[in-house]
């Protein structure tokens, strides 16, 4: 992953990937499509960023707030509870009415979805440089090495020692991301077969797990809406052969304890299957690098996004149930539809109408999307704190209670530190700098 992908040229890129044939366009066009970056691309990794760095603006918890609290005396209690439910996660099953989903569920497979969608680009900037083989395949098992570790650094930056565990979004991604990058050059054709050899073997690895008759639930922090019967039971909290490969992978590495559950259901194993995640991503990617009119190109995404989300409907009626937190294979497709038609949508309006400038602000962000992330796990709390001590008192007589943990202070904090991480960007943006892996 990187803060930034240069959109290099297509006919390099497409003369490089077996199967594909170079534009039968001149020189001088093709150049001048290059060097046209795609906006959406940087805006959607901004709008994720975003929401990540904010920790989606303190709505979760404002919504959380006891009916107590004074703010419910101006804002409708009602009203907030329910917004607040799309910046949360489900307790397990990830849909709702049965073809809906909490956008929250949503930022994940987006973050590695668009890593898929930029590596089409950064593996035709690289070689359009001169790199060999060989250093493109080390550049790209170094930058997995850092991703994984980056994320056990953020799951142990609040404890005394090292949390060896890897269910941290940047670990996910590092995890598969080289093998990834060895399925990028096949043609488009194998990347989808591998798509679907990834999801239908990872659903017969849960399938053939049988469950202990005798499995203690409440000591895996499983509930009975997180454990299911019949043929989904192998898909429960905590009850499913992923889990007993964390329990072995995560004891067998230095701890301070022993590694009993995650407290979400989370497994190391999600990689698996959100590599099939990343892989729309470059399937996606190749579409945008390549000679396709551009208006044909949003048809082609739209029909992409209609056709993964109806298959992951379907898969989910029938073959597995749809959870975020293993990222069942129906999830993978579910979500697929979703963060594909996302990307339509940027790609409309930013690169298709005259809308480019009102996409600067997430550009900011999206160029410098791994410093942004970084800074919102590390000190988003720290910075809120800067920003009450020094503007705390004017803030507060434009907006009394502005800092009051029962008033407006969930929205403020996330808000004013984002605003802090945005003017950061901002100067960086200026002066050409962007943190990569």
């Amino acid at each position: 992953m990187s803060s930034t992908v240069k959109n290099a040229s297509s006919e390099s890129l497409m003369s490089r990937l077996p199967g594909s044939q170079p534009p039968k366009t001149s020189a001088a066009p093709v150049a001048a499509a290059s060097s046209r970056r795609l906006v959406s691309l940087d805006a959607y990794r901004g709008f994720i960023m975003l929401l990540l760095a904010a920790n989606g603006f303190g709505i979760a918890r404002l919504a959380s707030l006891p009916e107590s609290a004074p703010i419910w005396n101006i804002l409708d209690r009602g009203i907030w509870t329910n917004i607040g439910w799309y910046f949360h996660h489900p307790e397990w099953i990830s849909q709702f009415h049965r073809y809906g989903v909490s956008p929250w569920d949503l930022i994940q497979p987006a973050f590695m979805f668009m890593v898929g969608v930029a590596m089409p680009f950064s593996f035709a900037r690289r070689e359009s440089s001169g790199q060999s083989d060989f250093s493109r395949h080390m550049h790209a098992l170094i930058r997995a090495v850092v991703l994984i570790l980056l994320g056990v650094f953020l799951q142990s930056a609040s404890r005394d020692a090292t949390n060896w565990t890897f269910v941290n979004v940047l670990s996910q991604i590092g995890l598969g991301y080289f093998f990834v990058y060895l399925m990028l050059p096949l043609r488009w054709g194998w990347q989808v077969v591998a798509i679907g050899l990834i999801l239908i073997g990872y659903g017969l690895f849960f399938k053939v797990y049988d469950l202990p008759a005798n499995y203690d639930f409440k000591a895996v922090a499983a509930t009975p809406e997180t454990v299911f019967q019949g043929a989904w039971k192998p898909w429960s909290k905590n009850a499913n052969i992923a889990h007993q490969v964390d329990l072995r992978l995560l004891n067998a590495l230095p701890r301070d304890e022993e590694f009993l559950r995650n407290q979400g259901g989370y497994v190391t194993l999600n990689f698996i299957p959100s590599m099939a995640t990343m892989l729309l991503g470059v399937l996606c990617g190749r579409l945008l690098i390549g000679p396709t009119s551009p208006w044909r190109k949003f048809g082609i995404l739209l029909l992409m996004a209609a056709v993964t989300y109806g298959l992951g409907i379907a898969a989910g009626e029938t073959i597995c149930p749809i959870v975020k937190r293993i990222w069942t294979p129906s999830w993978t497709l579910f979500s697929g539809g979703y963060v594909i038609a996302m990307l339509a949508l940027f790609y409309l309006l930013f690169d298709l109408l005259p809308l480019r400038k009102l996409a600067f602000p997430l550009v900011v962000i999206g160029v410098n999307s791994l410093l942004m992330y970084m800074m919102g796990q590390l000190i988003r709390g720290w910075t809120a704190g800067r920003v009450e001590a020094h503007f705390g008192g004017l803030i507060e007589r434009v907006l009394p209670g502005a800092f009051d943990s029962q008033m407006w202070g969930a929205l403020v904090a996330p808000i004013s530190a984002m605003i802090v991480f945005w003017l950061i960007a901002y100067w960086l943006y200026r002066q050409r700098i962007f943190l990569r892996v």
